[in-house]
């Protein structure tokens, strides 16, 4: 292949002096001259950095190793991906209670505050009970000191360490993530979550997993820090609902999502109507110009010429 591009560059150029020899005038000044040896330099500089792109192509070494990457998750039908569809909200709440009883110990979600959950998960009055049960440190008073006071719902979700050192001091030096834009941040979103949650298993003969690691075939390597948290009955649902791990496993996976886009509902609402508005003005832009140019398209030209007068 490369000496297929290497014999083609040089035939280009050599057709391209030949073609500019031709039309080259006998009494052609310098700078003409000038002017076609700067374009065969151009040219030939362009197949020469083809050729070394195609070099590097083919030098480019790929890994087979599934491993490193991790398993590829399968395809889930989630319903919020539909054109037409929203967040299912039941899930955003049951993933929230999830959050908050099992995956907040550890991990944190900067980037929502507890007014963002009005009117998507839960109401006012809940917010507001809820931001009240966590102390945030506000000021300086009046005396230009600082002090505790309870959460109100402009306050962002507090996070379970002071710090990144004191979080990898508590998790054998892994520093858990931030969760807030997880399903955007991870290759398959939603599909790549839902299955590392519902894949730990025992790791396949052959495999040897370090202690303090588990196995996981989704995460990159197989070995991950985080053990498995989430077990069949773990929680209890206020809505009835079955807490399985696949069930629990499928709403956070949900309430995380909407965490990731929480506009995502407004946003294919007003997809909706600029669609929508956008069919009914071409119709009328249709009709219109259908209406202003059949005159004008219509219409038969005729030419009298004049006679000649009698004199």
């Amino acid at each position: 292949m490369l000496r297929f591009s290497v014999r083609s560059t040089r035939q280009a150029v050599q057709r391209l002096a030949v073609q500019q020899a031709r039309h080259q005038s006998t009494n052609s000044t310098a700078a003409g001259s000038s002017m076609s040896i700067k374009n065969m330099s151009l040219t030939a500089a362009a197949g020469v950095a083809t050729v070394g792109a195609i070099t590097y192509l083919s030098m480019e070494s790929v890994d087979a190793n599934m491993a490193a990457d991790g398993l590829h998750p399968p395809v889930y039908p989630w319903d919020h991906k539909k054109n037409l569809a929203t967040f299912d909200h039941a899930a955003i709440r049951r993933g929230y209670q999830v959050y908050k009883e099992v995956c907040a110990a550890c991990h944190s979600l900067d980037r929502i505050a507890w007014r963002n959950l009005i009117g998507v998960s839960h109401t006012e009055a809940e917010v507001k009970t809820m931001a009240e049960e966590f102390e945030y440190q506000d000021g300086p008073n009046d005396v230009g000191d600082m002090f505790q006071r309870p959460g109100k719902p402009s306050d962002y979700m507090p996070r379970p360490y002071a710090n990144d050192e004191q979080a990898r001091a508590g998790n054998a030096g892994a520093l858990p993530p931030d969760l807030s834009l997880m399903i955007k941040a991870r290759h398959g979103g939603a599909d790549y979550v839902f299955s590392l949650l519902t894949g730990y298993q025992d790791p396949p003969a052959g495999v040897e997993i370090r202690e303090g690691l588990n196995f996981n075939p989704y995460f990159p390597g197989g070995a991950i820090g985080m053990a498995r948290v989430l077990y069949d009955g773990l929680v209890e649902y206020e809505d009835g609902t079955p807490a399985t791990t696949s069930q629990m496993a499928k709403d956070v996976t949900i309430f995380l999502s909407w965490a990731a886009e929480p506009e995502m509902d407004e946003r294919k609402k007003m997809g909706m109507k600029a669609v929508t508005l956008l069919v009914i003005l071409t119709g009328l832009s249709v009709y219109l110009k259908r209406h202003k140019w059949a005159a004008l398209k219509t219409r038969k030209i005729l030419y009298n010429p004049p006679t000649p007068k009698k004199h």
